[in-house]
């Protein structure tokens, strides 16, 4: 009796394990196609132009670095080191006013009581599902007459007013989810609403606030349209928009070093993730789970 119980256990282990070992099969099969493409460009930023097209292999028969040294060169004089620099001073910028603009109109949704509160949360929801492409020219039109054009500006300050709808609403939904005792106990030791908001709300909303910083990275970092619209000077110009100069209208194309400067863009964002990957998890859930 107890072999015949023995060896149905062992079926089942094995069974489990040959499922589990299929899953992962799988699960590493879509990791490889979904990788390829990124695999395929940092392979081909190591071929020459003739190479990439024409080749093939998958990895590259000479390795030419040059390419790295030739795309980091850029072009009329302007070196990568430039258009990352720019890059860096924006999603920086953009990273101080999301942070403090969205953290405050979502600590007023969350835990202060005023009119309309409902309405205004619910227009604040709206402007989510307006495409950007709708506010464009509005926009545009306004920091020319400022002249503000070829400046980081229009880039940067519509951050500093809480125009990201969705880094509102995730903050919202992670501070509803604190305990309103401790506000109460706040407001009984003497707090405002706005130290309780710096000592009692901000400590405990920090995967929400990485979150809103990483999301804020990536978008601003991969910007392309915004930052074609208002950059028109070559000495203003990001990585996303620098990148573009590699491809020639005519046929000329230097696809080698497009590819390397591409995959140098790809780092910062790789290490930004990996990073903060737990807090990321974290303050998307937590803020859905609990609100």
């Amino acid at each position: 009796m107890n072999k015949g119980v023995n060896s149905m256990k062992k079926k089942r282990k094995i069974k489990k394990q040959i499922r589990a070992l299929i899953s992962h099969i799988l699960i590493i099969g879509i990791g490889v196609f979904m990788m390829y493409p990124l695999l395929w460009m940092i392979s081909s930023s190591f071929k020459d132009n003739t190479e990439i097209f024409q080749g093939e292999g998958f990895f590259p028969n000479v390795f030419r670095f040059s390419n790295y040294v030739e795309g980091w060169a850029g072009m009329s004089g302007i070196t990568f080191t430039t258009f990352f620099a720019n890059s860096f001073a924006i999603v920086i910028l953009a990273i101080i006013g999301n942070l403090i603009s969205c953290s405050l109109v979502a600590y007023a949704f969350a835990k202060i009581d005023f009119p309309l509160k409902k309405i205004w949360f619910a227009i604040m929801l709206a402007t989510l599902m307006l495409p950007i492409h709708v506010r464009l020219i509005p926009q545009y039109i306004v920091f020319s007459k400022l002249n503000w054009l070829n400046t980081f500006i229009p880039l940067v300050l519509p951050k500093f007013f809480a125009t990201e709808g969705f880094f509102v609403f995730l903050m919202t939904q992670y501070m509803r989810s604190l305990p309103r005792e401790l506000d109460d106990a706040a407001t009984v030791d003497g707090c405002g609403p706005f130290r309780t908001y710096i000592e009692i709300i901000l400590p405990l909303s920090v995967p929400a606030i990485i979150t809103t910083a990483i999301f804020t990275f990536i978008w601003t970092w991969n910007d392309f349209f915004s930052q074609m619209i208002y950059l028109n000077r070559i000495e203003k110009y990001t990585v996303s928009v620098a990148l573009r100069m590699f491809v020639d209208s005519m046929g000329n194309s230097s696809w080698g070093a497009l590819f390397a400067m591409s995959t140098l863009s790809l780092v910062p964002l790789m290490a930004m993730f990996i990073g903060f990957q737990n807090y990321l998890v974290d303050g998307i859930t937590s803020g859905s789970v609990k609100g």
